[in-house]
């Protein structure tokens, strides 16, 4: 399946802007503790969110004191994040692409991008991240590797044969990676492209999550990621609802989703 391109990002999630918020997994708060450790941010310290979704860590970043500006392309998406964000003061929500968004100037002290960063064009990304934050600034990718752990039952493994027969041969179909293994790769920036000589060496923390759902729980979080999004409704409803009967009957209508959550830093070279 083709994935999908950069500017259709607000339609593949606006339409499910509810759904995205109640079944997307948040952050742990250790990896903000170590945000604001690693980079020495203080209550004046400005931030600016590209890609908040909803406002899943928008509002652990505004829970810490700090000023914050983040930008949503999917209009809805925005809208439930203002709702969402109402009670902090000092956080700004802007409907606009990154790419495409007026600064007017404002300068920041950390860039945080929330499982948002692919969707940016790698082209132009990475020079204006550099030319948004001030010198000394910092880049920070926060983001989610679902893993598997060995002698563990895996949703993707027992319903392998579900998504082949609804939707062969797409290469979105896949086992997640060995836990043991993700936490091998703490060099870089990751699955994006490295943004050269803009930012300097990485660092990389990694925290261990979990989420736990019935059957027609874990059908709805297919229902907001983007492989599924893409999907035909008339292909991805009967492979979903297929999912979730599998769960119930196979798996005792319990199945978990483990992640390494991960926090990505590196400093703006001048």
């Amino acid at each position: 399946m083709v994935g999908p391109d950069r500017r259709d990002l607000g339609g593949v999630f606006n339409e499910v802007a509810e759904l995205y918020d109640r079944v997307r997994p948040g952050y742990p708060d250790e990896m903000f503790a170590d945000l604001v450790a690693l980079t020495a941010m203080d209550e004046e310290s400005s931030v600016l969110e590209v890609g908040c979704g909803t406002g899943q860590a928008t509002r652990s970043l505004a829970a810490l004191g700090h000023p914050v500006t983040a930008i949503e392309p999917g209009a809805e998406l925005a809208a439930l994040a203002r709702h969402r964000l109402s009670a902090f003061r000092a956080v700004n929500v802007e409907t606009s692409r990154f790419e495409e968004w007026d600064d007017r100037g404002r300068r920041f002290d950390v860039l945080v991008a929330a499982s948002a960063w692919h969707w940016v064009a790698p082209s132009t990304g990475w020079r204006r991240a550099h030319d948004v934050l001030r010198p000394g600034g910092w880049m920070a990718l926060l983001g989610h590797v679902v893993v598997r752990r060995p002698g563990e039952p895996e949703v993707y493994a027992e319903t392998a044969d579900l998504h082949e027969r609804f939707s062969p041969g797409n290469p979105d179909w896949g086992h997640p990676p060995i836990e043991d293994d993700v936490r091998k790769t703490d060099e870089g920036w990751g699955q994006v492209r490295d943004p050269g000589g803009l930012f300097g060496p990485t660092v990389v923390r990694w925290y261990p999550t979990v989420q736990w759902f019935d059957g027609d729980g874990f059908a709805d979080l297919l229902r907001s990621m983007s492989p599924y999004r893409r999907l035909a409704p008339g292909v991805r409803e009967p492979l979903l609802d297929a999912v979730a009967e599998r769960i119930r009957t196979r798996m005792g209508n319990r199945a978990s989703r483990h992640y390494l959550s991960v926090l990505r830093l590196g400093q703006r070279t001048d």
